[in-house]
């Protein structure tokens, strides 16, 4: 049985967006940018992303979620809470490391945007072609 440590933080990264993670024993409060879960993120797909981590490692009513996120858009903004998440569960108790792997959760998504090239209208559409 590993150590469970009072107060645990954990960053997580997704595309341009980085949030960063605080796990407290609670009783499941979970705030991001002092909004709530449901208030913050609308689209119940970026909820469930969110809380992942914590419904997989069985978690979620015994720990207090505290997130400042910034960067990327709703969907950036919600891969990277569950990564921080899960950085900061198995900070806060490492018995859950196998668990949180298993799902890769642990795993940063290194899928960027494609740099616009020169002489291109994007990182690949070219100009149009007119025949006169």
């Amino acid at each position: 049985m590993a150590a469970v440590v009072e107060e645990a933080l954990g960053t997580g990264r997704r595309k341009t967006s980085v949030a960063r993670v605080r796990v407290r024993a609670g009783s499941g409060k979970i705030t991001i940018n002092s909004r709530e879960l449901d208030e913050f993120f609308r689209v119940p797909q970026d909820r469930n992303a969110v809380l992942a981590p914590l419904d997989h490692c069985e978690v979620r009513e015994n720990v207090d979620v505290i997130i400042r996120v910034h960067g990327g858009g709703t969907t950036g903004q919600a891969g990277a809470c569950m990564q921080g998440i899960a950085r900061a569960l198995m900070k806060h108790d490492s018995d859950l490391e196998p668990k949180l792997r298993e799902r890769n959760f642990l795993s940063r998504d290194s899928r960027m945007k494609e740099r616009k090239k020169p002489g291109l209208h994007g990182a690949r559409r070219g100009t149009q072609f007119s025949k006169r």
